[in-house]
């Protein structure tokens, strides 16, 4: 006797399961170099959950359905989750970048207006409509290149009204996007020109003013702990604030010069720090020694032009837990392909392949509290999967310059097909959203 369940998706070239290893949990290590691949691979799905996942034969003895898609040719992953991302932003800042590239500094771009104070007026300038609209179309981006999972900041506002404005698009958009969403407070993300010189005043409006209004409308509170930012003590006052009001936390540190960011991240036990470009070997150390995950961000300091990538090596041989994310953002990252980040992780930080993968599902599914529902294709877990047009598992980092995705699968249905003409049974009119999902879970 077969089971019934919803979905079939057979025969993958390659069906990357990561369920070699625990369910839950992050993984270090070696661990980090085991991915489960099953050649002609096949999952099934029920209620959005996977059933089981094995080969095709195995799948289909043991289950029938009444739709089966064929991935025939394809390396299919669980759904990478994005854990740093800003894209509440209401415009580009594509003019700093190429003063940038013909060798303006970050003061001469700050004069010229540029730098996220550029961001923090357009968002001001913006309606809450607009700024809903254009994160609505950040957030399908999301998609389109493979990512399921995303963690969403504010931060461009700086002010009570502008970051509220912020939260409530961010909210808004994923109402109409089938995203699994996670929203960070980011309003110690930069001083406000009417704050620049009474630092301490815009601390104590974060603190006393927009985290107890809007932590109901986040789940993290972040802060840019670095010098010339937010020093350790002010990034401690916030973050006890957030935590104060039921907010988890994540903290920007040690991306520029090391300020002793991610030890005090540990300390108040963060899920995640974030860049790391120059941690301390206290640093590495006291990480590998925490469940805070290290966010790593090749792509910034690539898009910037400069040196001083995280040292991933020495962190995955020291025991650190370590995620990938783009970082995307309209200043120092203007990306949302994880595949290109694979190719930036493998070539500058040299992480392998499996690492790559490790690092963009279930690490930062950790990072996240979400590895109970995504970032492997454990049973029971959500049907979150990317499929790439890629010969194998090895060629991602090798692939790149374009986006390989073809279909992204949410909780078992089929939301956006970049290429329809290699299944015309995937989708009729291209990239579309299946008809099946009725709206936003987050």
């Amino acid at each position: 006797m077969t089971e019934s369940v919803d979905r079939l998706f057979v025969h993958c070239r390659q069906l990357v399961t990561l369920t070699d290893g625990d369910p839950t949990g992050p993984r270090r290590g070696d661990a980090m170099r085991r991915l489960g691949v099953i050649d002609d691979g096949a999952v099934a799905v029920r209620e959005g959950r996977i059933v089981a996942v094995g080969t095709t034969a195995e799948i289909r003895a043991a289950y029938d359905a009444p739709e089966e898609l064929d991935l025939d040719g394809f390396v299919v992953l669980p759904g990478f989750v994005d854990c740093h991302t800003h894209p509440v932003f209401a415009a580009t800042r594509e003019r700093e970048f190429h003063m940038r590239c013909a060798g303006a500094d970050y003061m001469a771009i700050a004069a010229a207006g540029g730098g996220i104070l550029s961001s923090m007026r357009a968002v001001r300038a913006a309606s809450l409509a607009q700024l809903t609209e254009r994160t609505e179309r950040h957030l399908w981006r999301f998609l389109e290149h493979g990512i399921t999972t995303v963690e969403a900041k504010g931060g461009y506002g700086l002010s009570l009204v502008d970051e509220q404005k912020s939260m409530q698009a961010l909210e808004q958009a994923g109402a109409g996007v089938p995203l699994l969403l996670r929203r960070t407070f980011l309003g110690a993300h930069e001083f406000p020109p009417e704050y620049r010189d009474d630092r301490d005043e815009y601390v104590r409006i974060v603190c006393d003013e927009m985290i107890p209004s809007l932590a109901p409308l986040a789940d993290y509170c972040d802060v840019f702990a670095e010098p010339g930012v937010f020093t350790r003590e002010q990034s401690e006052r916030v973050l006890r604030a957030a935590r104060a009001a039921g907010l988890r936390l994540r903290v920007h540190a040690d991306e520029i010069q090391p300020m002793g960011g991610t030890e005090m991240a540990v300390a108040l036990g963060a899920d995640s720090v974030d860049h790391l470009g120059q941690i301390s070997d206290a640093g590495i150390a006291a990480l590998a020694g925490s469940d805070t995950v290290g966010v790593l961000l090749p792509g910034t300091i690539f898009f910037l032009g400069k040196s001083g990538y995280a040292p991933a090596r020495r962190m995955i041989e020291a025991g650190c837990a370590v995620a990938l994310a783009t970082d995307f953002n309209p200043g120092s990252s203007h990306t949302q392909s994880m595949t290109m980040i694979h190719t930036i992780a493998c070539t500058q930080m040299h992480m392998s392949v499996e690492e790559c993968v490790v690092a963009s599902t279930i690490n930062p599914a950790f990072s996240l509290q979400l590895d109970h529902e995504v970032g492997t294709l454990h049973p029971g877990k959500r049907c979150d999967l990317a499929v790439l047009d890629i010969a194998s598992v090895d060629a991602i980092g090798y692939a790149f310059g374009g986006n390989p995705v073809v279909m992204t699968v949410k909780d078992g249905l089929p939301v956006v097909a970049n290429v329809a003409d290699h299944n015309p049974d995937w989708f009729a009119d291209g990239a579309v959203l299946d008809e099946e999902w009725e709206g936003g879970e987050e």
